[in-house]
């Protein structure tokens, strides 16, 4: 006859909401070859039935925990759960465990929290905690309470002292807090009725608001200023200190020495034209063009009235009166010669008729005379007078 098998021991339920996980303990030393395990649970109110219908969850497991959470129990319904080991076709009786979630299930924190500073209050926002498939514990725990715990960091930077605010609400204003002051808030969940209790979330600061005050609206006075220098200013310095170098690069101020100019410049007062200029750059200046016209001169003859024929003597001074007065005016005329040259040889030739001969002659030689001192812009202007 086969040994019987001992039993389990201890048997436990690890439960967060709706996840529930049953453990054993088992003594190895017991038994020398491998043991397995089988996990069955059944509905309390079928226990009174002749014919049961168990459940199992586990079956011929080595591990001394099996996981209910997928076998949907119900949150308000009451189980019975019963574990044995076998070892070489050998089972040990069955070990029982009563098991209701919603007395026996522990309750889990608020799965998130957020703070929100208004002027000098916090609101506080709390999401329910979850079951394992996401949804909220409120399905099944419906008065559901949190228990909010806050305090200021810096009156009591250990929390030893807080304040507590019971509320059933998800969205909590937490009052009697100062302005600008850091507040540090935790969160439990509960359920009064079983007096179950979750754990506290970890602390989370917030510093309150209020009424910007005067230094605060002065450093931001400050900040603006400081950005609108770098941001506007400085660039705008930068743009003209480059103008100023590209202007004292390629136009500078500072003018080249005395000695120096003097070689470059021409020495002449008031000219700043450099002598190394060629004759040819010079022909190249542009000048307005200037036309000199001589002064027409006009000559006024004066002819005596005629006269009567003087002797033949008088008549050969009167020649050479008119050739010497030609001589004097630097006017020679061979024609007169030899017009008087043939008269004296030929046959004589009226008063009246030599008279207006030689005032055509003058006349000519006037105007010639005219035309010398035009060209030559040397002769003086004079009023010839000729007496016959």
């Amino acid at each position: 006859m086969l040994a019987e098998l001992p039993q389990p021991q201890n048997l436990t339920l690890l439960t967060l909401n709706t996840q529930y996980v049953l453990t054993w303990d088992w003594d190895q030393t017991t038994t020398g070859n491998a043991v397995t395990f089988t996990v069955e649970y059944m509905a309390k109110y079928k226990m009174k039935m002749k014919k049961k219908n168990w459940s199992r969850v586990c079956e011929r497991t080595t591990h001394t925990r099996c996981d209910l959470t997928g076998s949907d129990l119900h949150y308000l319904g009451m189980y019975v759960l019963r574990v044995r080991a076998s070892a070489d076709g050998v089972n040990s009786h069955w070990v029982y465990k009563d098991f209701c979630p919603d007395i026996d299930a522990s309750l889990g924190p608020p799965s998130r929290v957020e703070l929100a500073p208004v002027k000098n209050l916090l609101d506080v926002t709390i999401s329910d905690p979850l079951t394992s498939t996401q949804g909220s514990m409120k399905e099944h725990v419906p008065f559901l309470d949190y228990r909010i715990l806050y305090w200021s960091r810096s009156d009591d930077p250990q929390g030893l002292k807080p304040k507590v605010v019971d509320s059933s609400n998800n969205l909590v204003t937490l009052p009697e807090l100062e302005a600008w002051t850091w507040y540090c808030v935790m969160i439990q969940s509960r359920y009064d009725y079983y007096n179950k209790t979750s754990s506290y979330t970890e602390p989370q600061c917030r510093q309150t608001e209020g009424d910007t005050p005067y230094w605060q609206i002065f450093l931001y006075f400050l900040v603006s200023m400081t950005l609108c220098f770098l941001l506007v200013l400085l660039p705008s310095y930068a743009a003209f200190r480059f103008y100023r170098v590209l202007k004292n690069t390629f136009y500078p101020s500072i003018q080249l020495p005395a000695h120096i100019q003097e070689y470059l410049c021409d020495s002449s007062p008031g000219s700043d034209m450099p002598r190394l200029l060629t004759a040819d750059s010079e022909a190249e200046l542009c000048c307005d063009k200037l036309t000199i016209c001589p002064e027409v001169l006009l000559l006024d003859i004066h002819v005596p009235p005629p006269l009567t024929a003087p002797p033949s003597e008088l008549e050969q001074d009167s020649g050479k009166h008119i050739r010497q007065d030609s001589g004097d005016s630097g006017i020679y005329s061979t024609e007169g010669g030899s017009a008087q040259q043939g008269r004296s040889g030929g046959e004589p030739i009226r008063r009246d008729q030599e008279v207006d001969s030689w005032q055509t002659l003058e006349q000519v030689k006037m105007e010639a005379m005219g035309r010398e001192s035009a060209d030559e812009r040397d002769l003086d202007e004079g009023v010839v007078d000729v007496c016959v």
